[in-house]
């Protein structure tokens, strides 16, 4: 059987592209099981990283000054030179021609039409990412959505009327090695020692690339409101893909001296037992993967409504929520209150929730669907 992965662009610290990786593993181990033959090939418009053992990648180059424009040419591509050539194709960015669609993404057009002004939805980049979107979720698609939160379905529900046939709810797909294990007080000590860090710091550690989108400007002023003598033991990691310099500029100018920005490490498992809170104030987000990872490490998590994966923080009495609209005073209130408290509690209780419930299986559920045969 022959695959087709589509997406527009695969960096190793992503959480859909890991996801994307972990799908391609899980089909492959799964045909290994059922001694079968699965062929992989991966078409994108740029691979920066490792390739994933035993799957083709393509890059496809195609014209373009602008991102949309690229984008909206490689989807040509995938019409005229994928379509029809593989038993599956699956995209992990929506687009026409799709026979899956992995949900990596909050609905374009319920923020453009909820979250944005009226003359922003007649812009060229609108119109063009809605028409993707209703290429996947209109009625005239046969694309099936496999979706990773309860908000993605209401969002997709609420636009587009998409029949319910045609979504299918999957579940998280963490690693278990993020779960906390007997080495949680060496990784902790570990960690903690390469940092310099001493036995009363406090790190507050955020996870994730585009620091825009996952509240990195929400995350200093709240480090920032720290009353000054709770303020000097609060150190900052900030692990993911951006412009660091710019950021770095406005941790200075809002008087935040212990920050530290890498672009991402392999070690993440450690750098959670290390860490005494995951602050993760993002604008809006399908999923969230890390929450969960820190959920079953213990790690105590702060975190915004608007990311899909919020509801397991509040279902595993692991952390706090800002409510929906957000508010700065609150995401600072929550901030202090948690580094002042004793977090013993919180770590206990997402570490039992890692134990009871199924938290790891959507790779092994995504490639059950694409490699039955019909």
């Amino acid at each position: 059987m022959r695959l087709a992965f589509v997406l527009f662009e695969w960096f190793p610290y992503g959480g859909m592209q890991r996801d994307l990786v972990k799908v391609v593993k899980a089909c492959q181990a799964r045909a290994v099981v059922e001694n079968d033959v699965v062929e992989i090939d991966i078409h994108c418009l740029r691979w920066n990283g490792p390739e994933p053992e035993g799957a083709l990648v393509i890059e496809v180059q195609v014209p373009g000054f602008t991102n949309t424009t690229r984008r909206a040419n490689f989807e040509r591509y995938v019409q005229e030179q994928v379509a029809g050539r593989y038993a599956q194709i699956i995209g992990f960015n929506r687009m026409a021609e799709l026979d899956y669609y992995y949900g990596a993404d909050l609905s374009f057009t319920w923020r453009a039409l909820h979250q944005r002004p009226w003359w922003y939805r007649q812009t060229a980049r609108a119109k063009h990412y809605m028409r993707q979107e209703a290429a996947v979720f209109g009625p005239h698609s046969r694309t099936v959505a496999l979706l990773l939160s309860p908000l993605q379905r209401a969002q997709y529900e609420a636009v587009h009327h998409t029949p319910s046939a045609r979504l299918i709810d999957l579940p998280p797909g963490i690693a278990r090695e993020h779960c906390a294990t007997a080495r949680a007080s060496e990784q902790r000590a570990a960690l903690r020692a390469s940092l310099g860090l001493s036995d009363d710091a406090l790190l507050v550690l955020q996870v994730g690339s585009s620091f825009n989108t996952k509240g990195v400007d929400r995350a200093l002023l709240a480090l920032a409101s720290l009353p000054a003598p709770l303020k000097r033991r609060v150190h900052y990691l900030l692990l993911g893909q951006d412009k660091s310099a710019r950021w770095l500029r406005r941790a200075r100018r809002l008087g935040l001296a212990q920050v530290r920005i890498e672009a991402g490490r392999a070690d993440i498992p450690d750098c959670m037992q290390g860490a005494d809170l995951l602050l993760h104030p993002s604008r809006h987000e399908s999923a969230g993967m890390v929450l969960l990872e820190a959920v079953v490490a213990g790690l105590p998590v702060l975190t915004t409504a608007s990311c899909g994966y919020a509801f397991h923080v509040e279902s595993a009495g692991a952390g706090c929520v800002c409510p929906e609209p957000f508010a700065q005073t609150a995401l600072n209130d929550k901030l202090k209150t948690m580094l002042e408290s004793d977090r013993s509690t919180w770590r206990a209780n997402g570490i039992a929730y890692g134990r009871t419930q199924n938290l790891y299986d959507m790779p092994q559920q995504v490639a059950a669907l694409l490699l039955a045969r019909t």
